[in-house]
């Protein structure tokens, strides 16, 4: 398996070391600008003399570039397999894939708790869930300035409801797409930053499940947590502690702990599932959907 990486930033880079693992693969080349001595290196997809020769592309670049990449491996390859980093695009864009095997990084859906609860929720009727993840800005990547990141640009396709998409994507995983929705997009908190730092909203999707969806760049404690009821059990998945909680009526309840993963497990299961299965992976369409949703909160944001 030839693997060509287009972008290589720090989710880049991380692409290249899980892949790096995977017996699969026996080249990797990448699309950057950067001087990387040792490595075989394009500064642009067009300057790749056979495109064809390589079996699994991954687009690791900013967000602002996923479309015009996309597009132009789209236009330039069939029959190859490709993993988009999410979001699909920093804003919704209708380009048709027909020649080649599309599917978006959505990494989340290989945490092994996220899994479990989804495929205990599989024959229940999910009434209502809420969904909360925050964590102050400055702290994400420690190594640099968060002004200078893409998180805090807009027009490269930063703020909070792009960067924590995430959240809307397992939502309509486990709920169904959204089809009603309230919301505040907002700058709100004193970040050096043009993009949104707090989206909320309330809606319901298309299953009957009432949602109430809260993301922020704000929050000095780290949360990461979906709370989700049946008409039987209350589940809580805590992504920071990896606890998954579950309650009947009568107050019985069932406890399951991950602990200690390594950093990249969901990563190496992500495109583990793309060599082999495609199983538990965001496809082309279900990304569609979810940059419909944020498409939705934009218009009523007036963004």
């Amino acid at each position: 398996m030839r693997v060509l990486i287009v972008g290589y930033g720090s989710i880049g880079k991380r692409h290249e070391e899980v892949l790096k693992s995977l017996d699969e693969v026996t080249t990797i080349d990448i699309v950057t600008k950067q001087f990387l001595p040792n490595k075989k290196t394009y500064k642009s997809l067009k300057d790749v003399d056979n495109l064809s020769y390589y079996d699994y592309f991954v687009i690791a670049s900013t967000t602002d570039k996923h479309f015009d990449d996309l597009s132009f491996l789209e236009k330039s390859v069939e029959n190859k397999l490709i993993l988009c980093e999410k979001p699909l695009f920093s804003s919704y864009k209708n380009l048709v894939i027909e020649n080649n095997t599309v599917y978006i990084g959505y990494v989340l859906r290989f945490h092994p708790l996220l899994q479990k609860l989804y495929s205990l929720v599989q024959n229940e009727n999910i009434i209502y869930t809420n969904i909360i993840c925050g964590q102050y800005l400055p702290t994400w990547r420690k190594e640099s300035d968060y002004r200078d990141s893409y998180s805090a640009k807009k027009d490269q396709g930063g703020g909070v409801l792009l960067d924590l998409s995430h959240e809307i994507d397992y939502m309509q995983w486990l709920c169904g797409r959204v089809d009603e929705i309230k919301s505040y997009q907002v700058k709100i908190s004193d970040l050096e930053i043009n993009s949104d730092d707090l989206t909320t909203f309330i809606g319901k999707s298309s299953k009957g499940t009432i949602i109430n969806l809260s993301i922020d760049y704000i929050s000095k404690i780290i949360y990461r947590r979906v709370f989700l009821h049946t008409f039987n059990y209350s589940y809580e998945l805590d992504f920071i502690q990896n606890r998954l909680t579950i309650k009947d009526k009568l107050g019985n309840q069932m406890l399951y702990d991950e602990k200690g993963f390594e950093r990249n497990y969901m990563f190496k299961k992500m495109h583990k599932s793309m060599l082999t299965t495609k199983e538990n992976l965001c496809s082309y369409s279900e990304a569609v959907e979810v940059m419909k949703t944020i498409d939705k909160v934009r218009k009523e944001n007036h963004e």
